[in-house]
């Protein structure tokens, strides 16, 4: 799907969760709410640096990037929004979304150590050969996140620690990741 279509996506499990399963759960149906604000507050603030700016503004070969993600993934709010706001303006870019919960089940082939964990970028050359494989979240927030579950942490401590991250970093690491890889 565009992203259009998975922001319109979004906003029918909003409006009628009840029909999507698992949003009928009244905690999925939370953290998708929660997402929800999240990712449209990157979609009003998140500007791209000016190295990545000049990185895909000189991208004329033709590029698939594919984001593998759900609604109701903490990350994916975060990172989902930002990677649009880099591609958005190259006509070269193709950005598409696929769910991980259904077919065609992309995710079966980028497992993060053996889990489905999202979100996850891939990016394709014009013949559909793999260039660059990011995610679920940047190492640095990966390399924490681990220790923390290491750590024995509570999910509500792990999960509280991640969104103040992504606040306070603003897209710096993984505009860094994405840069390092492109480049």
């Amino acid at each position: 799907m565009t992203f259009q279509e998975y922001v319109d996506y979004f906003e029918q499990i909003l409006a009628s969760p009840e029909e999507y399963d698992p949003y009928g759960d009244e905690e999925y149906l939370s953290y998708t709410k929660l997402n929800w604000s999240r990712m449209n507050r990157w979609l009003k603030r998140f500007e791209p640096n000016d190295a990545m700016k000049n990185l895909i503004a000189s991208m004329t070969e033709p590029q698939h990037w594919i984001v593998i993600t759900e609604p109701w993934c903490g990350d994916a709010a975060h990172s989902v929004a930002q990677l649009y706001q880099i591609v958005k303006n190259n006509p070269n870019i193709d950005f598409e979304i696929q769910l991980r919960d259904k077919e065609p089940f992309l995710i079966d082939d980028y497992l993060t150590n053996g889990s489905k964990s999202i979100p996850k970028l891939i990016i394709r050359n014009d013949v559909g050969h793999d260039k660059v494989i990011w995610g679920p979240r940047p190492q640095k927030l990966q390399d924490l996140f681990i220790q923390m579950k290491e750590e024995g942490r509570s999910f509500e401590e792990i999960k509280e620690f991640t969104q103040k991250w992504y606040n306070e970093d603003k897209g710096m690491e993984l505009q860094k990741e994405l840069l390092a890889q492109l480049g």
